[in-house]
C-alpha cells in the first residue's frame, strides 16, 4: 500500500506519520521547500508531543518521505487549509489546488479521500472536476470525504483512538476508505455519505462553538455583576444536567473559529444561533481588548507613566504553537496598536514571531505592571501573584 498525502501540516504530517508507522509507504507533498526537507531529515516544523520521534522513527525507516510533488500511489489525501474569505464564504482553492495536482497520477482502483474540512457538495465538486479531466476513471475511482477529530496536543493518540465519520459518493467508496482507516485507527468506523459527513464536521465544531458563546457571554454578564464566573461555572456544573464550559478571551484555531461560517454563509436564514455564537466569539476578543486599553488610560492617569503590559500568551489554546485565528494574538496585536503602553508579548512555545517581539514569560511578567492572561498555557499557572500588579484572567490562569 503506497499513500500521498498533500499537505504536511498539524493534520496532514501526524497522520502521515501514523500511516508510515504501520508500513504503509507514504509520500507527504508540501508546497513549501523548507517543510519538505525537515521532514526528509527526520524533523519536523511544528510543536505536538510525540511527533518529532514518531517522525524520526519512519523517515529512517523509509516509510515516510516528503516530497515537493506528488506520485502515482494507491492512496490519495487532500490534507490542506481551508480557510474562509471575507465575506465568510469557504475558500476550498487549496482543497482543488491539491485535487489538480493528483488528477495526473490517479488511476483505476486508486482511493481519494478529502480530509480538509469543506462546505456540503465539495467532495462531489472535487468528483466533477477529476471525472472531467479523466473520465475514464469515473466507472472504478473510489472517492470519500473523512474528517479528522483531533486536539491539537493530543494528535497522535486522537489519531489513532477517536472514532470517524467516513462519507463516501457511493457505498463502494465508504467500504474502500474504511479498509485503509482500519489500518491504523481503533476506533469506531461510521460509515455515511459524503454530504452528511461534511455537515457532521460542521455541525460539531458549530455545536462547541454555541458552548462556548455561552460561557463567554456569562464571563462578560458576570464582569458587570461583580460575580467571579470560574466560581459561578463550578457551582452550576454540580447540577447533574449542566454542563458549561470554561470561558476565554474568543475562539480561534483552524476549526471552531471558522468552521460554523461554512454553515452561515451557506445557510444564512436558517443559521441564526450558529451565527450569532461566532458573532458572540468573535466580540469577546474585541471586549477583552477593551478592558486592557481602558486599565492603561487610568494607570497612566494615575501613575503619570505609561504602563508595562505582559500579553501572556499568542497560541489558540494551550501548550501549543499554533496561532491561526488565535484571539490571543489579536487583542495582542490591538493593545501593541492603540496602547500607550510597553507591550510584551510572551508565548513560550515559539522562539521568536515575524510581528511580535517574543518576550520570556518569567522575565515579562516581573517587569509589567498590567499582566493579561490571555491562554492558560503551563508555564504560567504556576506563577505567583503580586498585589502590586493589575492583572486581567481572561483564560482561568488564576482559577
Amino acid at each position: 500500500m503506497k499513500a500521498v498525502f498533500m499537505g504536511l501540516g498539524y493534520i496532514g504530517l501526524p497522520t502521515a506519520a501514523v500511516a508510515a508507522s504501520k508500513g504503509i509507504s507514504v509520500v507527504g507533498v508540501d508546497v513549501n521547500p523548507a517543510v519538505v526537507r525537515t521532514v526528509n531529515q527526520g524533523s519536523i516544523h511544528i510543536v505536538e508531543p510525540d511527533l518529532a520521534a514518531l517522525v524520526r522513527q519512519v523517515a529512517e525507516a523509509g516509510t515516510l518521505r516528503a516530497s515537493l510533488t506528488p506520485e502515482e500511489a494507491d492512496a490519495f489525501f487532500i490534507v490542506v487549509p481551508t480557510p474562509f474569505k471575507q465575506n465568510h464564504r469557504a475558500d476550498i482553492s487549496f482543497v482543488e489546488s491539491a485535487t489538480r495536482m493528483v488528477i495526473p497520477f490517479l488511476r483505476q482502483g486508486n482511493l481519494f479521500i478529502i480530509e480538509s474540512t469543506s462546505p456540503v457538495l465539495t467532495t462531489e465538486k472535487m468528483a466533477d472536476l477529476i471525472f472531467k479531466e479523466r473520465p475514464g476513471l469515473q466507472e472504478n475511482l473510489y472517492i470519500a470525504y473523512c474528517p479528522e477529530r483531533v486536539l491539537p496536543g493530543n494528535v497522535l493518540y486522537e489519531l489513532k483512538h477517536n472514532d470517524r465519520v467516513i462519507g463516501g459518493l457511493n457505498p463502494e467508496s465508504a467500504d474502500k476508505a474504511a479498509e485503509f482507516y482500519s489500518r491504523f485507527v481503533t476506533g469506531a468506523l461510521h460509515k455515511t455519505n459524503a454530504r452528511t459527513a461534511e455537515m457532521c464536521k460542521l455541525a460539531e465544531n458549530s455545536s462547541r462553538d454555541v458552548q462556548i458563546a455561552f460561557a463567554n457571554e456569562l464571563s462578560m454578564i458576570c464582569k458587570n455583576t461583580g460575580i467571579n464566573v470560574w466560581d459561578l461555572i463550578d457551582l452550576a456544573n454540580k447540577h447533574p444536567r449542566v454542563n458549561i464550559l470554561q470561558p476565554g478571551c474568543g475562539v480561534g484555531g483552524h476549526c471552531i473559529a471558522v468552521d460554523p461560517w461554512f454553515i452561515v454563509s451557506d445557510f444564512t436564514e436558517q443559521a441564526q444561533i450558529i451565527k450569532r455564537a461566532r458573532e458572540i466569539n468573535d466580540y469577546k476578543a474585541d471586549w477583552c481588548a477593551n478592558q486592557v486599553l481602558a486599565a492603561c488610560e487610568d494607570f497612566t492617569r494615575k501613575a503619570d507613566k505609561e504602563p508595562v503590559v505582559a500579553c501572556m500568551g499568542l497560541a489558540f489554546k494551550p501548550d501549543i504553537d499554533d496561532l491561526r485565528e488565535s484571539p490571543a494574538k489579536y487583542i495582542a496585536s490591538r493593545i501593541i496598536s492603540e496602547a500607550q503602553a510597553d507591550v510584551l508579548a510572551v508565548e513560550p512555545n515559539i522562539k521568536s514571531h515575524n510581528a511580535f517581539k517574543v518576550t520570556e514569560y518569567r522575565e515579562a511578567y516581573y517587569q509589567a505592571d498590567i499582566i493579561v492572561w490571555l491562554v492558560r498555557h503551563k508555564e504560567f499557572v504556576s506563577m505567583p501573584i503580586d498585589d502590586n500588579k493589575v492583572e486581567f484572567d481572561f483564560c482561568g490562569v488564576r482559577r
